[in-house]
């Protein structure tokens, strides 16, 4: 599909956004594995999402929706069942490293499949923490189809982080909960928290490091979860916003979960008018409101500690480093090569496409130039971030633009292009 933009003259009122993906995953994830009754509300809308519910239902999950409500009814410690087909975890990396943590510690054989972009991204850093704890897997050169064999002697660790990913840690952390001894995950730097807020897990602090405690006794407990509207969604109505003139959005209840603001408090260095307003908490997560006006950007240097907590923004960000006063570069984002799309690649392209100057590094780049010299059916890559990304920068243009294959937004918000409408003017 060739979805087509126009320019929009200022973005102005309030939105609600569907739930956080991330948060979504865990509260889906969490709920299953408890013994009773769960209710998410404000449950994310992605397929992504969508694919861990369908996953879990092969293991024996039962669910019921109503409105803006999912029960889920748990079957508590011991009880997932073996599937009778694979698990397809579709394009979802968070589906099929945090399924790979729980499913390694059964007591049955399982499979994990994935769409052709997910089965070109790297398991191997899950699979070797996990074989660790006793895991058996065989798998296609460490990637998808990943098959998972019963695991009769599962055994706890204790395992520093290679690379900053919340997915790995998480892995480990859910098959630490079915063990009686403790499991302690080690981190370097500071990632997504959501499992260990969400789970109440012990932790402690050393230094540059955080060391982090997951046994049987942590099991996930049936509860009610509100989810947060997705930060990463927000990204990109924040910089169309912030990027028009006579702007004023509102976006309720947004998460401000410490490890996922890093674009925010980006864009306030860089001169953006963002405001927190009316913030609350649910099961240790923060929310609240921002307040997002019109605002004149200058670029800065991106603080490499920050990288970790604003990589799923970088595509959002690029539009605003490119309009922004200044060289805009990215640096220390190597981890962007094994997204949906490689979309250091996804990003540099298309900006070739455009005529503008940039300049491709193995961990980043540099957009030089300022100009657009031509105005070209642009790539999606099937990303989605790559696509509501350039969906924005044409968005701010006088003659707007075209981007192929816009269906892949999908995967984490099939309603963008509503969401543009409603708040453009």
């Amino acid at each position: 599909m060739i979805q087509e933009f126009k320019k929009i003259e200022s973005v102005n009122g309030e939105i609600n956004l569907p739930g956080d993906k991330s948060i979504s995953h865990r509260a889906l994830i969490f709920s299953a594995l408890a013994n009773g009754t769960s209710v998410i509300k404000n449950l994310s809308n992605a397929i992504d999402v969508r694919s861990t519910l369908n996953c879990f239902e092969q293991l024996g999950i039962k669910y019921q929706s109503v409105a803006n409500e999912l029960k889920i009814f748990g079957i508590g410690y011991g009880n997932l069942k073996s599937p009778n087909n694979s698990l397809n975890a579709g394009n979802s990396g968070t589906t099929a490293r945090l399924l790979t943590g729980i499913l390694s510690v059964q007591n049955f054989d399982s499979q994990i499949i994935g769409d052709q972009s997910l089965s070109k991204r790297p398991m191997k850093r899950v699979i070797e923490p996990l074989q660790l704890m006793g895991g058996k897997f065989s798998s296609n050169d460490f990637k998808l189809p990943l098959k998972i064999f019963a695991n009769s002697t599962p055994r706890s660790i204790v395992y520093e982080l290679k690379i900053p990913s919340a997915q790995v840690k998480s892995a480990i952390l859910l098959a630490g909960v079915h063990l009686d001894e403790e499991t302690c995950v080690i981190e370097n730097d500071v990632i997504r928290n959501h499992t260990e807020l969400m789970l109440d897990l012990k932790i402690e602090e050393r230094e540059n490091q955080r060391l982090i405690y997951s046994s049987k006794k942590d099991y996930p407990k049936s509860a009610e979860y509100f989810i947060p509207s997705d930060i990463s969604s927000a990204s990109f109505l924040i910089v169309l916003a912030l990027l028009t003139k006579n702007s004023t959005l509102v976006i309720r209840n947004v998460s401000l979960n410490k490890t996922r603001t890093g674009l925010l408090e980006h864009l306030i260095k860089m001169g953006a008018k963002i405001k927190y307003e009316n913030i609350n908490s649910s099961m240790q997560e923060t929310y609240g409101d921002l307040i997002v006006e019109s605002s004149h950007l200058k670029n800065i240097p991106i603080d490499k500690n920050q990288i970790p907590n604003l990589i799923d923004e970088i595509p959002a960000l690029s539009i605003a480093g490119f309009f922004a006063e200044g060289y805009f570069e990215v640096r220390n984002a190597k981890e962007l090569r094994v997204k949906e799309s490689d979309r250091i690649s996804s990003i540099v392209k298309n900006f070739k496409l455009l005529g503008v100057e940039i300049e491709e590094y193995e961990d980043g780049f540099a957009i030089i130039g300022k100009e657009i010299l031509n105005l070209v059916l642009l790539e999606s890559y099937d990303d989605h971030r790559i696509a509501m990304a350039f969906g924005i920068l044409f968005s701010l243009l006088k003659d707007g633009g075209k981007i192929n294959n816009f269906e892949t937004v999908n995967i984490s918000n099939p309603n963008f292009i509503n969401q543009l409408e409603s708040v453009s003017r």
